[in-house]
């Protein structure tokens, strides 16, 4: 079966190619960029829109097992699939916990059921996530986990903090840290003038700062690779730019939340706004986007978690934290980066695709001769508007229903095949 995706603007970070050419794919594999002495089965038409590697999401909590009436590994995959997403890393905080090989082995099972997209697992720093005794990373690792972490919680307890990055190290599995003080956490917002105002107990930045600092100081003494998720704030920021001054191996991820909505947006207390961190202040948002212009964060992710609908429809203060984010995260990114000249086209492609590959070792993100065939065909010029009954996940809890974007997802490539086209 040979393939070809003709006409569109090839975007490919790896080798620094904007060019409108034609990419050809025989069974899996892509076998030519421009001219191919062959004939295609097949003829994809990308005129106007952006051919780039399929995106790849190092921060996903598809539920399953446990929670499945929130998500589940197969209306993940869909919803991945319909953003552009071709491989996501999900969470460990499933119930139970994903702390050992057999569920490990259980979520490999339920992805290759689904529709295609690579399902790659986040293994438990420790045991049941209770921050007392470290998981068997190593029998993890045997059977496929491409990192660690404890998201949803931070393991506290610096010194068993420390024994998991000298341990990760040498099995090559970078530590997705957190990054919450549980002393300092406990509200429903930012604290500040905003939640002040609106009389919602809030959440101070020092809690994320806390942490950011602490891991920071442990990954430059044991060598680890730290990797930094859901930065909100400009003093992380600060932080990951000393880090990165001093040489230590840490790299950070932002969310599409935490770049374009601030916390001033709580005033109609929704809370589908509500997430863990919070929306912080205009003036973090800015300090995101300067902070993905220069580097200092490496990736954008998008901390997609899912809700049923009741839980979410509760007072502030009690519904859960999370929003959905599979299906917007590329037309958020284009239209708040892009549009507003904060990011080229390549180095957005490089922020969703290929840099968050290299991070987990992952030979993807790359449109090369020989390379799999995981692809997103985009129109970047088709304006919409979010309407998250058009979701296809089970999670309809967005902030951003009703926002106008650019950037619909057309097509959508697993393996050379067509797993999603519109």
């Amino acid at each position: 079966m040979i393939t070809c995706i003709e006409n569109g603007l090839v975007i490919n970070p790896s080798t620094n190619l904007e060019k409108v050419t034609n990419i050809w794919i025989k069974d899996e594999k892509i076998v030519a960029i421009g001219e191919f002495d062959g004939v295609a089965d097949k003829v994809v038409d990308a005129s106007n829109k952006w051919v780039i590697p399929g995106i790849v999401d190092l921060h996903v909590h598809l539920r399953e097992p446990g929670f499945e009436h929130k998500e589940t590994i197969e209306t993940g995959c869909l919803s991945a699939a319909r953003g552009g997403v071709t491989t996501m890393c999900c969470m460990p905080n499933t119930n139970p916990i994903i702390d050992n090989e057999c569920i490990v082995e259980y979520v490999h099972t339920m992805a290759k059921k689904a529709n295609g997209v690579n399902v790659l697992v986040v293994g438990a720093i420790t045991e049941g996530q209770k921050g007392e005794q470290l998981a068997n990373i190593g029998k993890m690792k045997e059977h496929g986990i491409c990192a660690i972490s404890e998201d949803g919680k931070t393991v506290m307890d610096a010194s068993l903090m420390k024994k998991a990055m000298a341990y990760a190290k040498p099995l090559g599995l970078p530590i997705f840290s957190h990054t919450e003080d549980h002393t300092l956490a406990g509200g429903a917002m930012n604290a500040g003038e905003n939640a002040l105002k609106f009389g919602i107990k809030g959440i101070g930045r020092e809690s994320e700062e806390l942490i950011v600092a602490r891991d920071i100081i442990l990954a430059r003494y044991t060598g680890a690779h730290l990797h930094l998720s859901h930065m909100s704030t400009r003093g992380s920021i600060e932080l990951i730019e000393m880090a990165k001054s001093w040489g230590v191996n840490v790299t950070a991820e932002v969310a599409p939340h935490h770049f374009t909505l601030d916390d001033s947006c709580l005033e109609d207390y929704d809370t589908n706004k509500k997430m863990n961190p919070p929306l912080r202040t205009k003036d973090d948002v800015q300090a995101m986007k300067d902070a993905l212009k220069s580097g200092v964060i490496d990736v954008i992710a998008t901390d997609h978690a899912p809700h049923h609908y009741d839980e979410k429809n509760e007072p502030i203060d009690k519904a859960p934290f999370g929003i959905v984010g599979l299906e917007t995260s590329f037309a958020l990114s284009y239209t708040y980066l892009v549009k507003e000249n904060i990011l080229t086209p390549l180095e957005l492609v490089n922020k969703m695709c290929t840099r968050p590959a290299e991070i987990i070792s992952l030979d993807k993100g790359k449109l090369e001769v020989g390379k799999v065939a995981d692809i997103a065909i985009i129109n970047v010029d088709k304006k919409y508007i979010i309407d998250s009954k058009d979701f296809v996940s089970k999670g309809k809890n967005t902030p951003f229903n009703g926002m106008e974007v650019y950037g619909e997802v057309t097509h959508t490539l697993v393996n050379g095949k067509i797993i999603y086209e519109i």
